[in-house]
C-alpha cells in the first residue's frame, strides 16, 4: 500500500514573477510558498519541476487570467503556452482555474493587513497563487 502523501501545486504566471503555493500533504489547505522571480523560460519551468519532485506535487492548478466579461486576452494565450511547455517536462496533471479577481483580492488583504507597498510588491503573486489553490481546493 502506496502512503505517500502528495500535495497540489497552486501557481499565479505573470510577467515579471511567478507566484507558487503548496497545499498541505492532505490537500486541505493552501500555504504559500515563494513569489519566484522569472529568468527565461526553460529555467523557469526546471524550477517548477524541481519543487513538484522535492514535495510530491500530484496536481499543478495555474491561475487563468479571463477577463471580466469572460472572454479570453492575450495573457490567456501566454498561460497557455507556458503550459504546453510544462506539459513536455512533466507528466503531472495540470488543471486551469478562474482568476479574475485574485490579485485584486490579494492586494486588499495585504493592504487592510497595513503590508508596505514595497512588501505587497514582493508577495503579491504568491498570496495570489494561495488564493488561486484554496479557492481550487474548496471548490473540489
Amino acid at each position: 500500500m502506496n502512503t505517500e502523501m502528495h500535495r497540489v501545486m497552486g501557481l499565479d504566471l505573470g510577467e515579471r514573477r511567478i507566484g507558487i503555493a503548496l497545499s498541505d500533504i492532505m490537500g486541505i489547505i493552501a500555504n504559500g510558498y515563494e513569489s519566484y522571480t522569472r529568468e527565461r523560460l526553460n529555467r523557469d519551468l526546471e524550477h517548477i519541476v524541481n519543487i513538484c519532485k522535492e514535495k510530491n506535487v500530484e496536481l499543478i492548478v495555474i491561475g487563468l487570467p479571463m477577463s471580466m466579461n469572460g472572454t479570453r486576452g492575450e495573457a490567456v494565450d501566454k498561460v497557455e503556452f507556458f503550459v504546453s511547455k510544462l506539459k513536455e517536462k512533466t507528466p503531472i496533471k495540470i488543471d486551469f482555474y478562474d482568476e479574475r479577481l485574485t490579485t485584486a483580492t490579494a492586494q486588499k488583504l495585504l493592504i487592510s493587513a497595513d503590508v508596505s507597498r514595497e512588501k505587497r510588491k514582493q508577495v503579491i503573486d504568491k498570496m495570489a497563487a494561495t488564493i488561486i489553490l484554496q479557492d481550487y481546493l474548496n471548490s473540489h
